[in-house]
């Protein structure tokens, strides 16, 4: 468990408390809100209670899905070029050609998703006692592993609330359309999985309601803290992907060395470990201590997307090489990376409660993970510039390792991948985070990943370089508020990060 401990010191009776940051900052509230939700206890239900009404979910909710040959998929057009719905909406699985000078392999061709909709993923808020809670949703989706997750309020992509299936209109969109007087807190747009989705954003939006202002609250959605949320994450494959993302572009401010000394004072006071708990607040909060500074960061991306080329062309299904297309599934000839199936799906409390589609799914599960070290007493994480076929802008930031296609292990690739053995090998003592988080479980079918955090000694040989990079969290969080810098399998991990008093 990754627990970073924050606590203010106002002089009011001796009490320390955390809801005076404002007045000691002069800064604005919102990142403040955000820090307290992550450090409280839900006014509703306890975490326990949570996973209790997700199994009862699992009962309640009649789901069934079955996987179908493509050929046989309903409302869908499958030919040797290309898979599209009959509509000509919601999304297509095409061919695309790639060439490259980044990385050993300098030309492939593959099936990618192309989905140029922009969906929402969105959470309502409303505070509660003075405390943040998110409305989330017990969701089922064709792909998840478990059934039920813990999905966003909204969840739609714009042919779902365009009602493009002729079913109903998702709960709660007039909060995210502007029908409603709500305070928008977050709002970005976010890439997904770049090796599997051809350019794809969501909008990612947390919104928050008046206080007083009551709202119908169904029985599959539920208030929680961000706290709740994070420590959901610590078991696998509860929170999906979508949640993750939506929570990842949260910032809980930035603050110079004066303002975060009070909280080392206090540490020493409390007897605590200070070096520990000032490293990750430093991590976390702190403008100052960086490795390298922001015009270092900016300028090393930059020349890292100007070194490497990608050009991605669209071709027919049919002339992807090495990939067997039987009217069936499509996968690989070695039955490497991943495969495109067909899915019958019933799920009983869904805006349609019955439909086909393609899916991928993946050979075997992945890897994600952070390496992070001490440098000058505060924790930086190792972030790599990657290229993937359907990035935006060439590359992203990434974890230090991340191995989502084909088998990661040694001599099983076509290419070795710098940094594995230190995540694997990692001792249980190094290991702050291990824990299965799931894919998004509307395109990709029961497909996890581990996610990582592996802390090396200060006096490691894991060095930067090339395209690799010492960051600290506040600098992540800084690049994360930027459209399609940090990729999602990144967001991911950073999203399980707790914080606790």
């Amino acid at each position: 468990m990754i627990s970073f401990i924050f606590i203010i010191f106002v002089p009011q009776e001796g009490q320390f408390t955390i809801m005076n940051m404002k007045e000691f900052t002069g800064r604005n509230s919102i990142p403040i809100d955000f820090l307290t939700s992550a450090v409280s206890e839900g006014k509703y239900s306890s975490t326990k209670e949570i996973l209790e009404w997700i199994q009862n979910q699992n009962k309640e909710v009649h789901s069934e899905i079955c996987q179908v040959p493509l050929n046989k998929l309903r409302g869908w057009k499958v030919s040797s070029e290309i898979i599209c719905h009959e509509t000509g909406r919601f999304f297509n699985i095409e061919g695309i050609k790639i060439t490259t000078n980044y990385g050993n392999v300098a030309s492939w061709s593959q099936p990618i998703i192309n989905q140029p909709e922009i969906g929402f993923l969105g959470l309502i808020t409303k505070k509660i006692d003075g405390i943040l809670h998110f409305l989330i949703q017990a969701k089922i989706e064709p792909g998840n592993i478990n059934t039920v997750q813990i999905s966003p309020t909204l969840q739609a992509t714009r042919s779902n609330y365009t009602r493009v299936h002729k079913g109903k209109t998702p709960l709660y969109l007039e909060y995210f359309t502007g029908e409603k007087n709500v305070s928008i807190l977050v709002d970005q747009l976010q890439s997904e999985q770049g090796a599997r989705f051809l350019h794809k954003r969501n909008r990612n939006i947390i919104i928050e309601i008046n206080s007083k202002e009551d709202i119908p609250i169904y029985d599959n959605f539920k208030w929680v803290t961000l706290r709740q949320i994070k420590e959901l994450m610590q078991y696998p494959n509860i929170v999906n992907m979508d949640t993750r993302t939506v929570i990842s572009c949260i910032t809980y401010g930035s603050y110079t060395d004066e303002n975060l000394l009070l909280l080392q004072a206090f540490n020493i006071i409390k007897s605590q470990k200070t070096d520990k708990i000032s490293s990750n607040i430093y991590s976390i909060l702190s403008r100052d201590n960086h490795k390298h500074d922001f015009n270092h960061l900016i300028q090393w991306i930059t020349s890292l997307k100007f070194k490497y080329e990608l050009s991605v062309s669209s071709i027919p299904l049919h002339d992807i090489k090495n990939w067997v297309i039987d009217g069936n599934v499509i996968r690989h000839q070695q039955n490497k990376y991943f495969s495109v199936i067909g899915v019958n799906v019933e799920i009983g409390n869904r805006e349609v409660v019955s439909w086909d589609q393609p899916m991928i799914k993946a050979a075997q599960d992945g890897i994600a993970a952070f390496i992070v070290k001490k440098i000058n007493g505060i924790y930086h994480f190792l972030v790599q510039a990657k290229l993937e076929a359907g990035n935006f802008d060439v590359v992203e930031l990434a974890p230090t390792v991340q191995c989502l296609t084909g088998n990661y292990r040694k001599g099983n690739n076509e290419y070795t991948v710098p940094y594995l053995d230190v995540v694997l090998n990692a001792s249980k003592e190094q290991t702050w985070y291990s824990v299965y988080q799931s894919e998004e479980g509307g395109r990709f079918y029961h497909e996890q990943n581990l996610n990582m955090i592996v802390e090396v000694p200060e006096d490691s040989h894991v060095e930067e370089g090339g395209n690799y990079c010492w960051m600290t969290l506040n600098q992540l969080q800084y690049f994360v508020v930027f459209n399609n810098y940090v990729n999602i399998s990144a967001r991911s991990i950073l999203s399980a990060i707790q914080y606790q008093i």
